[in-house]
């Protein structure tokens, strides 16, 4: 097995130096925040994190840089719309236990924590109650007890939060006691660390993996080429050879990929890093994300334009997640075009 990163500090402490603080961040990239549209209140509202090997990836002195506008509190997170809530698609409802949410045939999710190694400011869950729902260490066994009690679930995904922020101990405990339930078959890990502070993915998380007899899924977040830099390309490296499936979702946002050119250079740089474009969400409507929202029509005419200019296996399929639908609804392209 290849070498993982090589970095002098563990992730801990990666994470631990991440910019908190607005006036900091926007000093490194040569920016004045009177200059933008920044907003205290909203920082207040929802934290600023921003892991420094993310920050490195935002070009200076470019208030407009994609990475950034993903991660800046602004003056529009404070707007209301009536069709922007708390709980855009009925995670709430679909608790089946604390800490467990069933929404579709077959696979369950575990809220495994409230806690980012980075905050994107259109998150769906920033206001999900995570206090009384994620799933801590005395509620685990209850959730354990649902899934053994459930045999048509196959599949668990674990999700957050972001699930790879717990430490290797908390990770082991799960992963042994999945173990044991034996009609689980896979072991879906919905995260965005590997973007984001690929100094997680240590050969201690791997040899971690590894002694799950279930079948590894790695679910990656990515919404812009310049998101991925050679140490991503490490990271979903040491993925691959261990055969782990890897893929990724994005959310098209607005001022952020949603051109052509974007999301075909997106698709690009995923395959050369040897991921699978899989999904391009439209947004969940949560409070406060207006101004990233892109419209149903114009995001049709984009995906219809990339599939004209790309094979089929790089053009991930258009969806929108909404609150009691048995399924993500697949969004109609109205398009005759044929697989190549």
């Amino acid at each position: 097995m290849s070498t993982l990163l090589n970095t002098p500090q563990n992730w801990q402490q990666h994470l631990a130096k991440a910019f908190t603080d607005i006036t900091e961040l926007c000093q490194f990239l040569n920016l004045d925040p009177k200059d933008l549209p920044v907003s205290q209140q909203a920082e207040q509202k929802f934290s600023l994190r921003v892991p420094r090997n993310y920050a490195n990836r935002i070009k200076k002195n470019d208030p407009k840089d994609p990475l950034l506008l993903q991660v800046l509190p602004v003056t529009h997170e404070l707007l209301t719309d009536t069709h922007y809530t708390s709980d855009p698609v009925g995670d709430i409802n679909a608790l089946a236990a604390p800490g467990i949410i069933h929404k579709y045939q077959g696979r369950a999710l575990l809220i495994n924590t409230g806690s980012c190694a980075i905050n994107c400011r259109y998150c769906f869950r920033k206001e999900f109650p995570y206090a009384d729902q994620h799933l801590r260490r005395d509620a685990q066994s209850s959730a354990l007890d649902y899934l053994q009690q459930q045999p048509t679930i196959s599949e668990v995904i674990l999700s957050g939060g972001d699930p790879l922020i717990l430490n290797d101990d908390r990770l082991h405990h799960l992963f042994a006691a999945l173990k044991k339930i034996t009609h689980i078959k896979r072991i879906r890990i919905h995260s965005r660390i590997p973007i984001v502070l690929p100094e997680r993915i240590t050969p201690e998380l791997i040899s971690l993996l590894n002694q799950t007899d279930k079948k590894i899924i790695i679910v990656l977040h990515c919404n812009h080429p310049n998101e991925i830099d050679n140490t991503v390309k490490a990271v979903t490296k040491q993925f691959i050879q261990n055969e782990y499936t890897v893929l990724n979702q994005s959310v098209l946002l607005k001022n952020i990929n949603d051109s052509v050119e974007t999301l075909q250079q997106l698709s690009e740089t995923l395959f050369d890093a040897q991921i699978q474009p899989y999904y391009l969400h439209l947004l969940d409507k949560v409070t406060g994300t207006q101004h990233f929202n892109v419209q149903k029509e114009d995001a049709i005419r984009l995906v219809n334009t990339l599939r004209n200019t790309l094979p089929g296996y790089l053009v991930p399929q258009l969806v929108q997640e909404q609150a009691g639908k048995p399924a993500k609804t697949v969004i109609n392209l109205q398009s005759t075009r044929q697989f190549e």
